[in-house]
């Protein structure tokens, strides 16, 4: 991967790993129209849809590599098929708390005809005017460490019909994306998301990298879903390539639960020990800004088993021409990681006092830092870098330089050019 190249200190010992290879579905429209004649555990599209009835469709925006130019079209043609009119149907994109979408980033996603065709929205997480209270998920009822206040666009929960998008990639709070996270946190209220993002929430240790099963954050996407009345998805789980590596419609859980298992085999990769150096590669648009940018070093350090050993570094390679990022999220984390004077306190400060959205990020990169360097490589913008508690380096020779002074000249380094697709299991052999 351009970026990462670097000239090692010969007595480190240097390995490279990948996802697990996949062959790329050959005809992407073929499959995709495919998993929409034949969807898990309910009725193709065309006839659940009816003429009179209002359609959103939730799709993902700019921070995710989810190909809605070939979903969204392909749902309106079965919609289209089902009589129901252009003018019924809303395109809503699931911006969570991160900025607007842009009209330039709405054809990017969209195409330009659709984009133009029909009414295209954006979630306003902060608007109570535009969200619809569905009610509190309690916590015996989903052994959840907080009560959820379930908080949804309007325009999805109102709808007569609701579909969404996604892809199925490791996260760090669902195990997975995908199934009905777009509706829930991507077009949740900022209650919800503040909840889901709270301490109470990220210091679960259910609540990890690829850990699906019993975990809390899943448990209240899929609760929240149901109530918001998630009826059909589309989704794809891509390669670290970002080919369409699989495709599934239907059922939002039954979908979710197929794919993630295609996902792990692609994505989980054993490995034997923990190592002293971790160079975590991300791509475009995780490199836009550093809110994104700092997935890398969080999925190395706060994976179930951290790849990375306590007093290790982990050096990332983005430019980051967007600073911290454009949008209140970003902000928040921005101002969180510069004005701590002590990562510790921070986190005791965050603990205690709650977390707004946006913070989160900040309560899990220190938690990061508490333990390892961070070194951020070809950042636009290193001022920012050192606000937040990490080293800038130029180059990756002069990153591997500041590492080769933290763990000395016997390491070992463990390079993944694409380290928000892949997900090393140590011991998993």
């Amino acid at each position: 991967m351009r970026g990462l190249e670097a000239t090692y200190p010969p007595s480190w010992h240097v390995t490279t790993i990948e996802a697990n290879t996949s062959s790329p579905l050959p005809d992407v429209q073929a499959a995709v129209t495919a998993a929409l004649a034949s969807p898990l555990y309910t009725l193709p599209l065309r006839q659940m849809a009816r003429r009179t009835m209002s359609v959103c469709i939730v799709f993902t925006d700019a921070t995710q590599a989810c190909p809605d130019k070939i979903l969204v079209p392909a749902l309106l043609r079965e919609l289209a098929l089902a009589g129901v009119p252009e003018e019924h149907i809303t395109l809503l994109c699931a911006t969570g708390m991160h900025p607007s979408s842009t009209f330039e980033e709405k054809i990017a996603k969209l195409g330009a005809d659709v984009a133009l065709r029909y009414q295209v929205m954006d979630h306003d997480a902060h608007n109570p005017a535009s969200l619809a209270n569905l009610g509190t998920v309690g916590r015996p009822h989903l052994n959840l460490p907080a009560d959820v206040p379930v908080f949804v666009n309007r325009l999805a929960a109102e709808a007569d019909l609701l579909v969404a998008t996604g892809s199925v990639e490791p996260h760090p709070y669902a195990g997975y994306s995908g199934g009905g996270k777009n509706v829930v946190i991507g077009c949740g209220g900022e209650a919800t998301i503040s909840v889901t993002h709270s301490p109470a929430f990220l210091d679960d240790p259910r609540m990890r990298l690829g850990r699906v099963a019993a975990n809390p954050y899943q448990a209240v996407i899929r609760e929240g879903a149901k109530r918001a009345g998630l009826d059909f998805v589309v989704n794809v789980v891509m390669d670290a390539d970002r080919q369409m590596a699989a495709v599934q419609a239907g059922n939002p859980v039954a979908v979710h639960e197929q794919l993630v298992a295609s996902a792990m085999r692609l994505f989980e990769v054993p490995v034997p020990h923990q190592y002293d150096v971790v160079v975590a590669g991300v791509t475009t648009p995780r490199d836009e800004n550093l809110y994104q940018a700092v997935r890398a070093p969080i999925y190395v350090g706060l994976s179930p088993t951290p790849v990375v050993r306590e007093g290790g570094v982990v050096i990332t390679s983005a430019r980051c021409p967007e600073g911290p990022g454009r949008g209140p999220h970003e902000q928040r984390f921005f101002d969180r990681m510069s004005q701590a004077s002590d990562l510790n306190a921070l986190l005791s400060d965050l603990r205690q006092c709650g977390i707004q959205a946006g913070e989160q990020r900040a309560y899990t990169l220190a938690q990061v830092l508490v333990g390892h360097t961070v070194i951020i490589v070809g950042a636009e913008c290193p001022d920012v870098v050192r606000d937040c508690k990490m080293v800038p380096a130029a180059t990756m020779d002069e990153a591997v330089s500041i590492a080769r002074r933290t763990v000395g000249d016997q390491a070992s380094a463990l390079v993944l050019p694409h380290a928000l697709q892949t997900l090393p299991v140590v011991g998993g052999y």
